[in-house]
């Protein structure tokens, strides 16, 4: 998340404060916008075969609507207690890959209270059946239907601690999907008690974790992504941290790159991704900051993962980025330990991983730079500068205004920078950007500092430098 991000120029007076006012107001945006952004689609479990589908070469067949006689009859074949009722189920089941099929089936009465009967018995073949035709019910696109399955949601988490890892993971894929589509269920959650459980089922996390993972990872894999999906609701926060969920989940990420370098799990970059951005959203909110995480441990674990996944999941790289950001974004424990466990020469060859590896990177440095000289000079003797260099002449105007944040924090931090930056030709590279709309106030106020005498800036800073930064 970009919302714990604070890159003010560190300069005391009236101008400064209101410099940081204006950017913790653009980035409380962006963090906003980073929340929906990561509300992924909804997830499907289907554990039909393609001979038992019709498919071929693994193309999904979606079954062509029923009439409402049709779901009724099908309705009517579950309620009987014959030996007919699991082909009926199989057959409903089907049908309710059809979104039609599905508006028509919640419409029926009677038709939920039939299926969680059968969701709720003691037999368990029929259980899972009804559990699989619910969670079709709750990938619709329709909120109606989703709706229509709030009755199921307190059995839904009772479940999850049942008795079958695939009955479990059937039943977080299914309140995941729920969650993500229906205000309703988020609402109705809460006071069933799904903080808690949640709460709870990190900790089960952590037992397959250090148990047998991979015969579990799917049901570790939903419950994460149904985590994720809570938090991003920005509905309980609150209690989520208030039982532990930080250093919960800072356990559970430290476990999983414990296991990267020995035998790791088929997926696992799946269950990675969700726990990176919980410990990323929950960091950023404004009520948990008074609750840190001071260990260094998580920043090894975090160049674990990117050294682990850089080459087969290039995704995984701006998760991992988006929890440094928030990692050094305030607290200067984090900052310290990067440079201090040598981890900054690892960062810097993000730089040229992506377009948006290279806006965090810049931004995970800004946020070392905006602690003051002290870790200016520190980046100062790390080769930084010259791999900023090249990032100057990228055509990209986001990357290099980063970029021209970060070299105004250390001239204004460490004049010495600015020095060595003439020398390597920088102000050449600044020229270049004088005529870019976006760019040139920017570009021209870091010429005029690097023009003033050694020392200056860091005492003096101008309005127009001021301005030029907000």
């Amino acid at each position: 998340m970009w919302g714990r991000r604070r890159r003010g120029p560190g300069a005391s007076g009236r101008g400064a404060e209101e410099l940081r006012a204006r950017r913790r107001e653009r980035e409380a945006a962006l963090r906003k916008a980073r929340r929906q952004e990561q509300l992924v689609s909804k997830r499907l479990l289907r554990e039909d075969t393609t001979a038992e589908e019709g498919g071929r070469d693994g193309a999904e067949i979606v079954p062509d609507p029923l009439s409402e006689d049709e779901v009724l009859e099908l309705l009517r074949g579950i309620q009987r207690g014959s030996g007919d009722r699991k082909r009926s189920l199989s057959h409903l089941r089907r049908a309710l890959q059809n979104k039609e099929t599905q508006q028509k089936f919640v419409r029926l009465d009677g038709s939920i209270r039939t299926l969680i009967g059968l969701f709720t018995s003691s037999l368990a073949d029929m259980q899972m059946e009804a559990a699989r035709c619910l969670h079709e019910l709750s990938h619709s696109s329709d909120p109606a239907v989703a709706e229509a399955c709030l009755p199921v949601t307190s059995y839904l988490l009772t479940y999850l601690s049942g008795h079958s890892v695939e009955f479990t993971e059937l039943c977080l894929y299914t309140l995941g999907n729920l969650v993500v589509e229906s205000e309703a269920v988020r609402k109705q959650l809460l006071p069933q008690g799904i903080i808690p459980v949640l709460a709870s089922c990190i900790q089960h996390m952590l037992q397959l974790v250090c148990s047998s993972l991979k015969t579990g990872i799917g049901a570790a894999v939903e419950f994460a992504w149904c985590l994720h999906y809570i938090v991003c609701s920005h509905t309980a926060n609150a209690a989520l941290l208030s039982l532990g969920a930080l250093p919960a989940l800072t356990s559970l990420l430290l476990d999983l790159a414990s296991e990267i370098p020995q035998d790791a799990a088929e997926g696992l970059e799946l269950l990675v991704c969700p726990v990176l951005r919980c410990l990323s959203n929950l960091l950023a909110e404004e009520t948990g900051c008074e609750i840190q995480i001071q260990d260094e441990r998580l920043l090894i674990a975090l160049f674990l993962i990117l050294q682990c996944f850089l080459q087969q999941h290039p995704f995984i790289v701006q998760e991992c980025l988006w929890l440094l950001n928030n990692l050094t974004a305030d607290e200067p424990f984090f900052c310290s330990a990067l440079l201090s466990l040598d981890l900054l020469p690892a960062l810097l060859q993000l730089l040229p991983c992506s377009q948006m590896a290279s806006v965090l990177v810049l931004t995970v440095l800004c946020n070392i730079a905006e602690k003051g000289p002290a870790y200016c000079q520190q980046l100062h003797q790390q080769p930084a500068l010259p791999l900023l260099l090249p990032t100057l002449a990228l055509p990209d105007p986001e990357v290099v205004g980063q970029c021209l944040e970060l070299l105004h924090l250390l001239f204004l931090h460490w004049p010495e920078a600015a020095a060595d930056f003439v020398r390597q030709g920088g102000h050449r590279a600044l020229e270049q950007h004088q005529s870019t709309p976006e760019l040139q106030e920017r570009a021209r106020a870091l010429l005029d500092m690097v023009g003033q005498p050694l020392g200056a800036s860091a005492f003096n800073p101008c309005h127009t430098t001021l301005s030029a930064f907000s």
